[in-house]
């Protein structure tokens, strides 16, 4: 390997091996001695191509954030190691085989340029950069991206143009994501860069990209003239150069919009928006030029170019004149609602509320609705996805009469769709039309369909429309919601699905908030689940004893926290009436040992919640019994509750006495995890 790139301070190295050197250091510190040695040692051992052990030793000596880790810092000895520094890395790079080890070694470019210093940077690094032929995509990308981090290492703004010319070579590689990571970088040194530098250094860059003759320049072009226009535009009070300067990079972006290849057209229908932006004060151009540009590619032939164009209608819409708006764009929204490529169409029915909000429900009225309307039932189950998501947005902005005699008749179709995504997109958004219909038409009209949505087989259908359940709750009452809703709990409490169990129990207290303590779920109901037992049972505690025997784990736990926050809510005197006396029956009779487990863990979250009379009376006189448990699992989570029972008590109080006592006994246990949590739980105190 012949060294050229090693800077001329290196010939002044003494000639002495880098062995020597080390032992004529001999005494210790990290003087500038000891930088000579080090700088030495890396250079004999590249020399000898040992890259690995160069590469150990440089990790060894530099920190990650670019500092020397020697005590004592010499300026020259510092430059001398960094100088071998350079070749070295250069010559590391382009040897190693391994892709892991080449981006270890890009991740240390801001640590090599900060130890070369801003001048050598430009002068040294930077050219490497720009000559650097690697034929790894992952590679290039981390390069890429890397480089805009070197601003400050250049010598900041004033030199910032200096990392162009290695982004500008990025930016033609073949790999779409090297292209996009490397036009991300120009715009950032881009937006770095005064007038004057941008005029000297970044508009021609986009020039010489837009013109290129391979498509790939002219692709990572598209992606730079707004930022070009944004630094050069005048505002009427530029020069004749800088105004010369934004006819030609105008020209050349409607140049592009033309362009033969669909690659660069799909490139500039994604930045169109982005160009008009950046000439917002100039209307003349937007209504002229920019409107032309967007004719053309909304009538492309190609669907990948219309469909990017779909984006282009609402940023448009929000630069031109209401009248231009319904003259050109409206129209062109309206013919992509019924385009014949079914991804143009579903750009349509992401985009078109945003639209109707920009143009107003007078004017949407009369084209845009209907067109939505169509959307609705559009063949492409994915176009009727994106539509159903917007359909509460759309009756808020229709109205309440509009959305029952239109929207809703569909809707009800919805419900039914073949298509389980279809309806889960619908069961997301239709509770949420409630407050636009009011409480007479959500009880006529939405009720019906939640009710199905409800009964769906698909579970994220159900749980879905189980998110949703507090805005119908707003709108239509307890009352009406209690008689419709709690056959729907009932079955949705035994659903095969545990995350629907999930579900509702994560909602039920959303729902006792609402409704409050004498509401159906505390109830009093003829039980149907032994048709020879009618005797009447609360449905709530129905419910969390179902919960509390889950054979899901995560089940069992939600039960026992569902449990804490119905407690926080209506307050001891509920919990000791409703939910203690039936953990006290399970902990006696229950065979499962998991579920005496889950009613061990409870009491301690019931202790947190209630008065300290109440884990006197009860709480504790189960625990103590529960503590004889033949499980072992059992018995080391009744000394986790009793911890919290203890510090829910008044200190040096006779319960917390009787408690320690408990948990005394507990560390004499056979078993070494009763005895590890008890002795925990005690030494707490």
């Amino acid at each position: 390997m012949t060294d050229t790139a090693r800077p001329p301070p290196m010939s002044e190295i003494p000639p002495v091996s880098a062995s020597a050197a080390l032992k004529n250091n001999s005494g210790g510190g990290g003087g500038p001695d000891d930088v000579v040695a080090v700088a030495a040692l890396i250079d004999e051992l590249k020399v000898r191509f040992d890259y690995t052990i160069c590469f150990s030793l440089i990790g060894f000596f530099f920190s990650p954030d670019g500092a020397f880790l020697l005590t004592r810092n010499d300026l020259m000895c510092l430059l001398l190691l960094t100088s071998c520094f350079i070749s070295l890395y250069r010559y590391y790079y382009h040897q190693s085989e391994d892709v892991r080890l080449r981006l270890n070694s890009i991740s240390r470019l801001s640590t090599i340029a900060a130890a070369l210093g801003p001048e050598r940077t430009r002068n040294e690094l930077v050219p490497f950069l720009v000559d650097m032929n690697d034929d790894d995509d992952e590679c290039l990308m981390a390069v890429a991206e890397h480089i805009p981090s070197l601003v400050t290492s250049v010598g900041g703004d004033e030199f910032v143009h200096a990392l162009l010319l290695p982004l500008e070579s990025l930016s033609t590689v073949e790999e779409t994501v090297v292209r996009q990571k490397a036009v991300e970088g120009l715009v950032k040194v881009g937006e770095r860069c005064d007038r004057a530098s941008a005029m000297e250094h970044f508009c021609p860059l986009v020039k010489r990209l837009a013109t290129g003759e391979w498509f790939t320049a002219r692709v990572s072009a598209c992606g730079l003239f707004a930022c070009a226009l944004g630094k050069v535009s005048s505002n009427g009070n530029g020069g004749e150069e800088e105004k010369k300067m934004i006819a030609q990079l105008r020209s050349l972006f409607g140049q592009l919009c033309d362009d033969e290849t669909p690659m660069v057209r799909r490139a500039a229908a994604t930045n169109l928006g982005k160009v008009a932006e950046a000439s917002v004060e100039d209307k003349q151009f937007i209504n002229d030029e920019v409107l032309k540009w967007f004719g053309k590619l909304t009538a492309d032939e190609q669907d990948s170019v219309r469909l990017l164009a779909v984006d282009d209608c609402v940023s448009l819409s929000k630069l031109v004149s209401e009248e231009e708006r319904l003259k050109s764009i409206v129209p062109v929204a309206l013919k992509f609602s019924s385009d014949t490529s079914w991804r143009v169409r579903y750009a349509v029915a992401q985009q078109i509320y945003e639209l109707c909000e920009i143009v107003g429900a007078d004017f949407a009225r009369e084209d845009l609705f209907p067109a939505y309307e169509n959307l609705l039932e559009d063949a492409e189950a994915e176009v009727r996805i994106a539509a159903a998501a917007k359909v509460s947005k759309f009756c808020a902005l229709a109205g309440p009469e509009r959305s029952r005699e239109n929207i809703i008749p569909i809707v009800r179709e919805l419900a039914k769709d073949a298509s389980q995504h279809v309806r889960a997109a619908l069961a997301s958004v239709v509770m949420e039309s409630a407050p636009t219909l009011g409480k007479e038409e959500t009880v006529n009209q939405l009720l019906p369909i939640f009710l199905v949505l409800l009964k769906d087989e698909f579970p994220d259908v159900r749980l879905n429309v189980i998110g949703k359940l507090d805005q119908v709750n707003e709108v239509i009452g307890v009352d009406t919601l209690s008689k419709e809703l709690l056959p729907a709990i009932k079955d949705l409490a035994e659903d095969r699905h545990w995350r629907v169990r999930l579900a509702i129990i994560e909602y039920i207290p959303i729902l006792a908030t609402q409704t409050g303590e004498s509401s159906f779920l505390f109830s009093k109901e003829a039980s149907t689940s032994d048709s020879e037992n009618n005797s009447a049972e609360d449905v709530l505690n129905s419910l969390c004893l179902r919960w509390l025997a889950d054979p899901v784990s995560s089940i069992r736990q939600a039960a026992g926290q569902n449990l804490q926050n119905l407690t926080a809510l209506f307050g001891s005197a509920w919990a000791k009436e409703h939910v203690i006396p039936k953990l006290e029956s399970l902990l006696q009779t229950e065979k499962n040992y998991l579920v005496r487990v889950t009613v061990a863990s409870t009491l301690g979250m019931l202790a947190e919640k209630v008065d300290e009379g109440d884990i006197t009376g009860t709480l504790f006189p189960i625990a103590k019994a529960a503590a004889a448990d033949s499980v072992a699992n059992v018995r080391f989570n009744i000394a986790k509750s009793l911890e919290k029972m203890a510090k829910s008590v008044s200190a040096g109080s006779a319960i917390r006495t009787e408690i320690l006592e408990v948990l005394d006994g507990l560390k004499a246990d056979a078993d070494v995890d009763v005895q590890f949590y008890a002795s925990e739980a005690r030494n707490a105190f």
